[in-house]
């Protein structure tokens, strides 16, 4: 007997972006299509109108019994279509998915929910649509409720949840009816850190049960501490499938080299309006000279550079530093620190931040940078688009040196000796 319980031959998804699906034959559908084609001729104002996108193109991969395996890549890299595809949300255009079990899935927030039944009914409705007996749900509804958290809660109707509550009841239920694939996309990010801490040693549990299961998350720490292979998905292709630890490491080494130095202008963005957007990040000494190399304890200003095409009102600078496996270090965002730009006008400018001493240990990080505003949202945003290389130095002038082992953080402090 075979232990494949996941197969995927070739599978290709075509999107046509800007297609709108001609209404019913009623005379509502006919005003109803009359008024789109007006307003798209409008909108398309001689542009080509509609585009073909391919979200993933001739995917191909086994998954054995009791496997667990991370899905990586950007947003929009096409990994949540392959999730869908998998649990045949949506058909393929090209390609073939076969299963040998029963899925339980965690997509989206809701996914799989009646908004107008509880809590309890919905229990009973998800184990039943995966074949299971009443009195199978039974033996293990208990577990579910206490898993989720939500006794209080359960009798009532899920519309009135929060997406946490969908979160803890949507993955106690995939996770205790006993699926033999189980798909979870990153929707567990919404979840606080306690609850994601007890999924992910659940997902642990499951494999050791021998089901099988495939994770998709950004955080590659949780990647690394759960599978044991990954596939990194880059525009809709496999990039590469190994070993998570190699993959990982390539992935973000890529990530960082795509946007390499310290020109930023070209690098890939994430979201934003455009309006106003970074192009060159600096780092300087005290002198405000560059630094070739930076060690940890240094005395650092980091020069944003930015060009803005009209004038922008106080907008907000955000820096996020990351450990290499996705762990936030800190953030430094100008209105946390209490910091309000004026009016930026139209064209180049640049903000410093000035950092007393870089209490990081020495090792790689990357920084993140965005543009942000309470009512637009954000102007600019890239992820990951500056490697931080910080070198071993001997801070607190003992001969020791700071080194990377010992943590993500140092603290300037003075041991003394009070008395017994």
């Amino acid at each position: 007997m075979s232990d494949v319980m996941v197969r995927a031959q070739g599978l290709s998804k075509l999107y046509h972006i800007g297609a709108v699906k001609a209404g019913p034959r009623t005379l509502v559908g006919a005003v109803t299509n009359a008024a789109r084609s007006t307003v798209r001729r409008a909108l398309q104002n001689g542009s080509r109108g509609e585009v073909e996108l391919w979200a993933l193109k001739g995917v191909t991969f086994e998954l054995n019994r009791g496997e667990v395996m991370g899905i990586i890549g950007r947003n929009g890299s096409g990994k949540s279509t392959l999730l869908k595809l998998l649990s045949r949300v949506t058909a393929p255009t090209e390609g073939l998915v076969e299963l040998y079990g029963h899925v339980g899935t965690l997509l989206e927030v809701g996914t799989g929910f009646h908004p107008e039944l509880t809590g309890r009914e919905n229990v009973y409705l998800n184990g039943t649509i995966l074949g299971m007996k009443k009195n199978e749900i039974d033996r293990v509804f208990d577990e579910i409720v206490e898993f989720s958290e939500l006794a209080k809660f359960i009798d009532t109707p899920v519309k009135h949840y929060s997406s946490g509550m969908y979160v803890r009841l949507g993955f106690a239920v995939a996770a205790h009816l006993k699926p033999e694939i189980l798909l979870v996309d990153e929707v567990l990010a919404v979840g606080d850190a306690a609850f994601q801490k007890k999924c992910l040693g659940r997902i642990g549990d499951m494999a050791k049960e021998g089901r099988t299961v495939l994770f998709v998350s950004h955080n590659m720490l949780a990647i690394e501490n759960l599978c044991a292979r990954t596939i990194w998905i880059d525009d809709g292709t496999i990039r590469q499938d190994g070993r998570t630890r190699h993959v990982i490491h390539d992935y973000l080494s890529s990530s960082v080299k795509q946007n390499a130095g310290l020109d930023v202008s070209n690098a890939i963005r994430d979201r934003g309006t455009g309006e106003i957007k970074f192009v060159r990040v600096e780092f300087l000494d005290e002198r405000k000279k560059t630094m070739d190399v930076i060690r940890s304890g240094d005395r650092v200003t980091w020069r944003l550079h930015f060009c803005a095409d009209a004038p922008i009102a106080h907008p907000h600078f955000i820096i996020s530093i990351e450990t290499e496996l996705g762990i936030v270090v800190t953030q430094l965002a100008t209105f946390l620190m209490g910091y309000q730009l004026p009016i930026v006008e139209t064209g180049a400018g640049h903000v410093d931040l000035d950092i007393s001493f870089l209490n990081l240990m020495p090792g790689r990080y990357n920084l993140s940078l965005a543009i942000w505003d309470e009512i637009k949202g954000y102007y600019d945003y890239i992820r990951n688009c500056v490697a931080l290389d910080i070198q071993p130095s001997d801070f607190y002038q003992s001969g020791k040196g700071i080194e990377e082992r010992y943590g993500i953080i140092f603290l300037p402090g003075k041991w003394k000796y009070a008395g017994g």
